[in-house]
């Protein structure tokens, strides 16, 4: 094999001389826009948003998208239009301080939301339009360790995004309608399951360097969430980089935790044997 001239698509991934990629990674297929998809303003930022601006930091351009208004997440001492405009200023400032470029809300009602095919066609409209590589949603699968995390919005968000990644996002005759709006097909290469997760984690990303982003960012949604987030982010955070540790990755201070996925297509000559080792290795055979 030692005198055989790379493929292409190895040559383009500008890797040291001699070496040959052994498994998916980012390096065969790079993000260069990731995408949030949550129930509600402020779930980014619980789940995530150290990463997102770990990613536009690094020139990743970065897309939040909320399903819901968040016109029912109260007291009761507002009304629904006023709420929900209050929710949407305190996102918008979070995402001024993640480095958030594009912000869209789907509008459904908080507390409504069901995974039916307008939400879908709804979550697939917006892939199709930022396509991204990398998609960060919340887990499908209730868990009965602990109520908390199982709320219901949350799970049908996850259910339809991962409906809308696949198989809809990338099937060209899904929804045509969308393509009457100029919205072609998309692949995301990769998705991130934040949330109580049936799964054992299986990546912990550093976020140490944007720690006191992310703490910030939940400050901002003060209709919901008190002085105390900022040191409860900070004290989530440790805990999960503790559990980091225990796993084998050492030396973080501050991690988040997710289920990562790999959801690409072998698009170029030569990869497919990594994208059929990649999925068996997910099946742990």
């Amino acid at each position: 094999m030692g005198g055989c001239p790379a493929a292409p698509w190895i040559e383009s991934l500008n890797l040291e001389p001699g070496r040959q990629p052994d498994a998916v990674t980012e390096e065969l297929f790079p993000i260069h826009r990731a995408m949030s998809v949550g129930a509600h303003p402020d779930d980014a930022e619980f789940g995530c948003a150290g990463t997102l601006a770990k990613l536009a930091e690094d020139g990743v351009e970065v897309t939040v998208v909320v399903c819901t208004a968040g016109n029912r997440g109260g007291e009761g001492d507002r009304t629904e239009e006023e709420l929900a405009r209050v929710r949407a200023e305190e996102q918008q400032a979070a995402n001024d301080i993640l480095g958030v470029k594009n912000y869209v809300n789907l509008g459904h009602d908080d507390g409504s939301l069901i995974p039916t095919l307008e939400l879908r066609k709804d979550i697939t409209r917006v892939i199709r339009k930022y396509r991204p590589n990398l998609v960060i949603t919340s887990n499908p699968v209730r868990n009965f360790s602990s109520i908390g995390g199982n709320h219901p919005d949350h799970l049908a968000t996850g259910e339809a995004t991962l409906a809308a990644i696949y198989p809809t996002a990338r099937n060209p005759m899904a929804l045509p309608e969308l393509l009457q709006e100029g919205l072609q097909k998309w692949v995301v290469d990769w998705v991130y399951i934040t949330g109580q997760t049936l799964e054992k984690p299986n990546l912990y990303e550093d976020i140490s360097r944007t720690i006191d982003k992310k703490a910030n960012a939940l400050l901002t949604h003060k209709s919901q969430l008190g002085d105390w987030v900022g040191n409860y982010a900070r004290v989530s955070a440790k805990e999960t980089a503790e559990r980091a540790a225990k796993a084998g990755i050492e030396g973080i201070e501050y991690a988040e935790e997710f289920l990562k996925l790999f959801t690409g297509e072998a698009r170029a000559e030569g990869a497919a044997e990594l994208v059929a080792a990649e999925r068996r290795r997910a099946r742990g055979e």
